[in-house]
Protein backbone atom coordinates (compact mmCIF):
# COMPACT_ATOMS: atom_id res chain seq x y z
CA UNK A 1 0.00 0.00 0.00
CA UNK A 2 1.38 3.36 -0.86
CA UNK A 3 1.87 5.79 2.14
CA UNK A 4 -0.14 8.51 1.89
CA UNK A 5 0.62 12.44 1.56
CA UNK A 6 -1.83 15.04 2.82
CA UNK A 7 -2.22 18.32 2.83
CA UNK A 8 -1.12 19.67 6.84
CA UNK A 9 -4.06 21.40 7.42
CA UNK A 10 -7.16 20.31 5.64
CA UNK A 11 -5.61 16.37 5.25
CA UNK A 12 -6.42 15.86 1.44
CA UNK A 13 -4.46 13.31 -0.05
CA UNK A 14 -1.73 15.52 -2.35
CA UNK A 15 -0.72 12.47 -4.73
CA UNK A 16 -1.14 14.15 -8.02
CA UNK A 17 -2.04 17.68 -6.99
CA UNK A 18 -0.22 21.00 -7.03
CA UNK A 19 1.36 21.45 -3.08
CA UNK A 20 3.56 24.18 -1.29
CA UNK A 21 6.38 23.82 1.22
CA UNK A 22 5.33 26.07 4.12
CA UNK A 23 7.73 25.67 7.31
CA UNK A 24 8.40 22.11 5.96
CA UNK A 25 5.08 21.16 6.06
CA UNK A 26 3.53 20.43 2.82
CA UNK A 27 0.12 22.46 1.97
CA UNK A 28 -2.28 22.02 -0.86
CA UNK A 29 -2.86 25.55 -2.88
CA UNK A 30 -6.30 26.09 -1.29
CA UNK A 31 -5.13 26.06 2.24
CA UNK A 32 -2.06 28.05 1.07
CA UNK A 33 -4.01 30.98 -0.25
CA UNK A 34 -6.95 30.42 2.43
CA UNK A 35 -4.17 30.04 5.74
CA UNK A 36 -0.23 30.37 4.84
CA UNK A 37 -0.05 33.23 2.23
CA UNK A 38 1.41 36.58 2.65
CA UNK A 39 -0.78 39.80 2.06
CA UNK A 40 -0.03 41.98 -0.35
CA UNK A 41 1.47 45.60 0.99
CA UNK A 42 -0.21 47.48 -2.21
CA UNK A 43 -3.40 45.81 -2.61
CA UNK A 44 -3.99 43.95 0.73
CA UNK A 45 -4.86 40.50 -1.00
CA UNK A 46 -3.39 37.11 -0.55
CA UNK A 47 -0.10 36.41 -2.70
CA UNK A 48 -1.45 33.11 -3.63
CA UNK A 49 0.47 30.16 -3.93
CA UNK A 50 0.76 30.82 -8.51
CA UNK A 51 1.49 34.50 -7.88
CA UNK A 52 4.83 35.81 -8.11
CA UNK A 53 5.61 37.26 -5.30
CA UNK A 54 8.78 39.99 -4.32
CA UNK A 55 9.67 41.03 -0.71
CA UNK A 56 11.25 43.76 0.89
CA UNK A 57 12.39 44.53 4.52
CA UNK A 58 9.44 41.76 5.27
CA UNK A 59 7.16 43.68 3.03
CA UNK A 60 5.56 41.61 0.38
CA UNK A 61 4.23 42.58 -2.81
CA UNK A 62 2.27 40.78 -6.10
CA UNK A 63 4.96 41.72 -8.69
CA UNK A 64 2.26 43.63 -10.52
CA UNK A 65 1.59 45.81 -7.61
CA UNK A 66 5.47 46.53 -7.16
CA UNK A 67 5.08 49.84 -8.51
CA UNK A 68 6.70 53.76 -8.20
CA UNK A 69 3.59 55.25 -5.57
CA UNK A 70 4.40 58.84 -7.84
CA UNK A 71 4.61 57.16 -11.59
CA UNK A 72 3.33 53.85 -11.06
CA UNK A 73 6.39 52.28 -12.96
CA UNK A 74 6.44 48.81 -12.61
CA UNK A 75 10.22 47.82 -10.09
CA UNK A 76 10.52 44.16 -10.59
CA UNK A 77 13.44 44.75 -12.33
CA UNK A 78 14.03 48.35 -11.59
CA UNK A 79 16.00 49.80 -9.12
CA UNK A 80 14.06 51.70 -6.05
CA UNK A 81 14.11 53.22 -2.94
CA UNK A 82 11.59 52.92 0.41
CA UNK A 83 10.71 56.33 1.75
CA UNK A 84 10.48 56.27 5.72
CA UNK A 85 6.38 56.48 4.89
CA UNK A 86 6.68 52.87 3.39
CA UNK A 87 6.31 54.44 -0.40
CA UNK A 88 8.57 52.40 -2.76
CA UNK A 89 9.60 55.17 -5.42
CA UNK A 90 11.61 54.36 -8.62
CA UNK A 91 15.17 56.18 -8.45
CA UNK A 92 13.80 59.70 -10.49
CA UNK A 93 10.61 60.46 -7.98
CA UNK A 94 12.39 59.58 -4.86
CA UNK A 95 14.88 62.51 -6.08
CA UNK A 96 12.53 64.63 -7.17
CA UNK A 97 10.31 64.23 -3.60
CA UNK A 98 13.39 63.97 -1.54
CA UNK A 99 16.19 66.22 -3.29
CA UNK A 100 17.61 69.40 -2.67
CA UNK A 101 15.49 72.21 -4.61
CA UNK A 102 16.93 74.96 -6.40
CA UNK A 103 17.30 78.13 -4.05
CA UNK A 104 16.11 80.11 -7.67
CA UNK A 105 13.02 77.71 -9.08
CA UNK A 106 12.11 75.98 -6.30
CA UNK A 107 12.62 72.94 -8.31
CA UNK A 108 14.13 69.46 -7.52
CA UNK A 109 18.07 69.40 -8.31
CA UNK A 110 19.21 65.90 -9.74
CA UNK A 111 21.74 63.85 -8.92
CA UNK A 112 24.17 64.20 -11.58
CA UNK A 113 23.06 67.43 -13.06
CA UNK A 114 25.20 70.74 -12.88
CA UNK A 115 24.83 72.31 -9.93
CA UNK A 116 26.53 74.85 -7.55
CA UNK A 117 26.61 74.73 -3.33
CA UNK A 118 27.06 77.44 -2.15
CA UNK A 119 26.62 78.27 2.19
CA UNK A 120 24.85 74.87 2.54
CA UNK A 121 22.25 75.79 -0.49
CA UNK A 122 22.38 74.24 -4.14
CA UNK A 123 21.52 75.74 -7.23
CA UNK A 124 21.01 74.86 -10.88
CA UNK A 125 23.72 75.81 -12.64
CA UNK A 126 21.97 77.78 -15.03
CA UNK A 127 20.11 79.42 -11.65
CA UNK A 128 23.01 80.85 -10.14
CA UNK A 129 22.86 84.26 -11.87
CA UNK A 130 24.42 87.33 -10.70
CA UNK A 131 21.58 89.56 -9.02
CA UNK A 132 22.34 92.65 -11.54
CA UNK A 133 23.01 91.69 -14.87
CA UNK A 134 21.12 88.28 -14.58
CA UNK A 135 23.49 86.19 -16.39
CA UNK A 136 24.97 82.85 -15.09
CA UNK A 137 28.00 82.87 -12.97
CA UNK A 138 29.30 79.70 -13.98
CA UNK A 139 32.89 79.18 -13.26
CA UNK A 140 33.60 83.30 -12.54
CA UNK A 141 34.49 84.32 -9.64
CA UNK A 142 31.34 86.21 -7.17
CA UNK A 143 30.31 88.37 -4.27
CA UNK A 144 27.30 88.50 -2.15
CA UNK A 145 25.94 91.35 -0.83
CA UNK A 146 23.50 90.07 1.87
CA UNK A 147 21.83 87.44 0.53
CA UNK A 148 22.43 88.33 -3.44
CA UNK A 149 25.20 87.03 -5.60
CA UNK A 150 26.90 89.54 -8.29
CA UNK A 151 29.58 88.69 -10.57
CA UNK A 152 32.70 90.74 -10.06
CA UNK A 153 32.09 93.65 -12.73
CA UNK A 154 28.58 94.30 -11.45
CA UNK A 155 29.61 93.90 -7.72
CA UNK A 156 32.27 96.78 -9.11
CA UNK A 157 30.42 98.59 -10.03
CA UNK A 158 27.89 98.62 -8.34
CA UNK A 159 29.37 99.15 -4.60
CA UNK A 160 33.08 99.92 -5.53
CA UNK A 161 34.11 103.47 -4.23
CA UNK A 162 35.02 106.05 -7.14
CA UNK A 163 37.10 107.91 -7.81
CA UNK A 164 36.68 111.47 -7.23
CA UNK A 165 38.85 112.62 -10.41
CA UNK A 166 37.82 109.88 -12.88
CA UNK A 167 34.97 108.99 -11.48
CA UNK A 168 35.47 104.93 -12.10
CA UNK A 169 35.22 102.02 -9.43
CA UNK A 170 38.46 101.97 -7.06
CA UNK A 171 38.83 98.04 -7.07
CA UNK A 172 42.00 97.81 -4.62
CA UNK A 173 44.25 100.95 -2.99
CA UNK A 174 43.53 104.13 -3.75
CA UNK A 175 43.70 107.37 -0.90
CA UNK A 176 41.23 109.52 1.11
CA UNK A 177 42.07 113.25 0.64
CA UNK A 178 39.19 115.46 2.33
CA UNK A 179 36.81 112.74 2.71
CA UNK A 180 36.77 111.60 -0.96
CA UNK A 181 38.52 108.63 -2.69
CA UNK A 182 40.92 109.12 -5.40
CA UNK A 183 43.19 106.44 -7.78
CA UNK A 184 46.49 106.38 -6.42
CA UNK A 185 47.39 107.25 -10.70
CA UNK A 186 44.62 109.93 -10.55
CA UNK A 187 45.92 111.97 -7.53
CA UNK A 188 48.64 114.28 -9.23
CA UNK A 189 49.90 117.61 -9.33
CA UNK A 190 47.54 119.82 -11.33
CA UNK A 191 50.65 121.38 -13.26
CA UNK A 192 53.06 119.07 -13.76
CA UNK A 193 51.25 115.81 -13.08
CA UNK A 194 53.91 114.15 -10.70
CA UNK A 195 52.14 111.46 -8.30
CA UNK A 196 51.55 113.43 -4.75
CA UNK A 197 50.70 110.31 -2.59
CA UNK A 198 53.24 109.60 0.09
CA UNK A 199 54.38 113.34 -0.64
CA UNK A 200 53.84 117.00 1.11
CA UNK A 201 51.06 119.00 -1.69
CA UNK A 202 48.45 121.73 -1.13
CA UNK A 203 45.51 122.38 -2.76
CA UNK A 204 44.04 125.45 -4.32
CA UNK A 205 40.51 126.32 -5.81
CA UNK A 206 39.80 122.14 -5.67
CA UNK A 207 43.15 121.25 -7.22
CA UNK A 208 46.06 119.99 -5.76
CA UNK A 209 49.81 121.36 -6.41
CA UNK A 210 52.99 119.83 -5.22
CA UNK A 211 54.67 121.93 -3.50
CA UNK A 212 57.35 123.42 -6.50
CA UNK A 213 54.74 123.54 -8.66
CA UNK A 214 52.54 125.79 -6.02
CA UNK A 215 55.46 128.04 -5.68
CA UNK A 216 55.50 128.86 -8.94
CA UNK A 217 52.85 128.96 -10.58
CA UNK A 218 49.86 129.70 -7.45
CA UNK A 219 50.91 130.82 -5.04
CA UNK A 220 50.86 134.76 -3.88
CA UNK A 221 54.60 136.49 -3.49
CA UNK A 222 55.11 138.20 -0.55
CA UNK A 223 55.45 142.24 -0.67
CA UNK A 224 58.58 142.21 1.37
CA UNK A 225 61.20 139.48 0.27
CA UNK A 226 59.25 138.37 -2.82
CA UNK A 227 59.22 135.16 -2.23
CA UNK A 228 56.06 132.99 -2.67
CA UNK A 229 53.98 132.79 0.09
CA UNK A 230 53.26 128.42 0.28
CA UNK A 231 51.78 128.17 3.84
CA UNK A 232 54.67 125.38 4.56
CA UNK A 233 56.89 125.77 7.20
CA UNK A 234 57.87 128.71 9.31
CA UNK A 235 55.49 131.91 8.59
CA UNK A 236 52.31 130.24 7.58
CA UNK A 237 50.33 132.92 8.76
CA UNK A 238 50.13 135.95 5.87
CA UNK A 239 49.13 139.43 6.54
CA UNK A 240 47.20 140.61 3.63
CA UNK A 241 46.41 144.70 3.02
CA UNK A 242 44.69 146.50 -0.42
CA UNK A 243 45.49 143.37 -2.70
CA UNK A 244 49.00 142.82 -1.12
CA UNK A 245 50.42 139.53 0.62
CA UNK A 246 53.13 139.34 3.44
CA UNK A 247 54.45 136.65 5.27
CA UNK A 248 53.93 137.58 8.91
CA UNK A 249 57.61 137.43 9.51
CA UNK A 250 57.98 139.89 6.55
CA UNK A 251 55.02 142.18 7.65
CA UNK A 252 57.46 144.54 9.81
CA UNK A 253 58.28 148.38 10.03
CA UNK A 254 60.39 149.49 7.23
CA UNK A 255 62.58 151.11 9.29
CA UNK A 256 62.66 150.01 12.68
CA UNK A 257 61.97 146.37 11.68
CA UNK A 258 59.21 146.54 14.36
CA UNK A 259 56.50 143.44 13.85
CA UNK A 260 53.31 145.31 12.46
CA UNK A 261 51.49 142.00 12.81
CA UNK A 262 48.23 143.02 14.48
CA UNK A 263 48.95 146.63 15.40
CA UNK A 264 48.29 149.70 13.29
CA UNK A 265 50.74 150.83 10.64
CA UNK A 266 51.19 152.99 7.99
CA UNK A 267 51.52 152.06 4.04
CA UNK A 268 54.06 154.66 2.02
CA UNK A 269 54.45 153.30 -1.80
CA UNK A 270 55.64 149.89 -1.36
CA UNK A 271 56.62 150.25 2.43
CA UNK A 272 54.78 149.85 5.54
CA UNK A 273 56.24 151.66 8.83
CA UNK A 274 54.87 151.57 12.40
CA UNK A 275 53.10 155.28 13.02
CA UNK A 276 56.24 156.56 15.39
CA UNK A 277 58.41 156.20 12.44
CA UNK A 278 55.80 157.23 9.98
CA UNK A 279 55.81 160.81 11.68
CA UNK A 280 59.60 160.70 11.36
CA UNK A 281 59.22 160.80 7.71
Amino acid sequence: MTERFDCYYCRDNLHGKKYVMKDEKHVCTKCFDKLCANTCAECRRPIGADAKELNHKNRHWHEDCFRCAKCYKPLANEPFGARDDGKIMCGTCGSREDGNRCQACYKVVMPGTQNVEYKNKVWHEECFTCFECKQPIRSQSFLNKGDDIFCGPCHEKKFAKKCFHCKQPITSGGISYQDQPWHSECFVCRTCRKGLAGTRFTSHEEHVYCVDCYKTSVAKQCNGCKNPITGFGHGTNVVNYEGHSWHEYCFNCKKCSLSLANKRFVINGEDIYCPDCAKKL
